[in-house]
């Protein structure tokens, strides 16, 4: 299901090895209202830095996005490049560069192939269709599958529609959202609203997950609302923008399940819930160092219920943690309480750890603050994926 008013295309530019789409576009009928969550990386790529000048725009008509070449450490040639791929392809529009994102994935430092980019822009603006599929594989660099969701509600009245796709893999760990993603829909919304709708979204979802704890270059989510639904525009704190961003969070949610489920070499997924901390932050440091600790990614792998690893990466998360007072769970069963590991039979543990999804639940009994994470474990293919992804 994909919102009215909006169209893609994909062609194969070679800008990669493997035969398949590369480039791809997304044009809505109409002006969009436009929002953004840009990687805090601040070795930023050109297409990001170029893309928070143009998120400034009133109004946007296009995302272009490619794979194969990530426009990352390439300097002033590399932004000039980006900038001339928003001007061509505003010229086949027929609406201003700065009405126009781009964004880009692959490997940091190649060169921008502009001479492929100026070929094929003509060639995607002249085969726009209904059908996202192309588009979903031009944005996939070590992904195994596309990844893609919608959801429809009824927003004052008239039924809207939700769509979204991601690319993620490998370099996988907020903050931002530390992939490409890209969300469109057909529901009025200002554009103050649509970013405070996004940030709130992201933050539980794209900003909750982690495969290994590097943070990209390039992470980008963008979302366009073109109003094709004809709703009254939403405003912010109202019950229709209440439902849009729980539709909007269920997208993000879905999204980020696909990225850590088809993280290279993965396995298994886990969700670390940290319960009773003593305030937020301190709840997003324990699941935070817990998820991204490579001894606990490692346990995961081979099903080894190791609870000491999740103790110690709670005790070294920087949070006034308390060890007598934790108690940690793998389901349903205790592994730790009143400062050391219970008298569970060994066996259900790991029952637990060999599931394909595990599901972790440490309490700090300091509060009623509580946080999430999404992770995933780390097995020797992860190592081979990356140890030759160059060549």
């Amino acid at each position: 299901m994909t919102p009215k008013g909006f169209s893609f295309s994909a062609i194969k530019a070679k800008l990669k090895k493997w035969d398949k789409e590369d480039i791809g576009l997304i044009v809505s009928d109409t002006p969009c209202t436009a929002a953004a969550v840009f990687t805090t990386n601040r070795a930023k790529a050109a297409p990001v830095l170029l893309s928070m000048k143009h998120i400034k725009a009133k109004t946007h008509r296009a995302i272009i996005a490619n794979s194969g070449c990530a426009n990352a450490g390439t300097g002033k040639p590399g932004y000039k490049n980006a900038l001339e791929t928003t001007r061509l392809t505003a010229r086949q529009l027929r609406c201003r560069a700065s009405e126009v994102l781009v964004a880009s994935t692959g490997v940091i430092g190649l060169d921008f192939s502009w001479d492929k980019f100026g070929t094929a822009i003509p060639k995607l603006a002249a085969m726009l269709k209904a059908s996202p599929a192309g588009f979903t594989r031009a944005i996939m660099t070590t992904d195994t599958k596309p990844k893609l969701t919608s959801r429809g509600v009824t927003i004052g009245g008239k039924k809207v529609a939700i769509w979204g796709c991601a690319k993620g893999s490998g370099m996988i760990h907020p903050n931002m959202a530390t992939m490409l993603s890209f969300i469109i829909t057909d529901v009025a919304v200002p554009k103050a609203v649509l970013q405070s709708a996004l940030k709130e979204a992201a933050d539980g979802t794209f900003n909750r997950l982690t495969i290994d704890g590097d943070t990209s270059t390039n992470d980008t989510v963008f979302l366009l609302a073109n109003g094709a639904a004809g709703n009254a525009p939403l405003s912010k704190g109202g019950a229709d923008y209440k439902k849009f961003v729980q539709a909007l969070a269920a997208v993000c949610t879905t999204l980020s399940e696909k990225i850590v489920g088809d993280g290279e070499g993965v396995t298994r997924i886990a969700e670390i819930k940290v319960e009773k901390a003593a305030n937020a932050n301190e709840a997003l440091m324990v699941a935070r160092a817990v998820a991204r600790s490579l001894l606990v990614k490692t346990a995961l792998h081979g099903g080894d219920p190791n609870w000491g690893r999740i103790i110690c990466a709670a005790g070294y998360s920087g949070a006034k943690v308390d060890q007598g007072k934790m108690e940690l769970y793998f389901g349903k069963h205790a592994a730790f309480k009143n400062g050391a590991q219970t008298d569970i039979d060994e066996k259900k543990l790991a029952a637990e750890f060999n599931k394909k999804r595990v599901k972790m639940r440490l309490v700090l009994n300091r509060g009623k603050a509580g946080d999430r994470y999404l992770f995933c474990d780390i097995s020797h293919e992860y190592v081979t994926i990356n140890s030759h992804y160059r060549t």
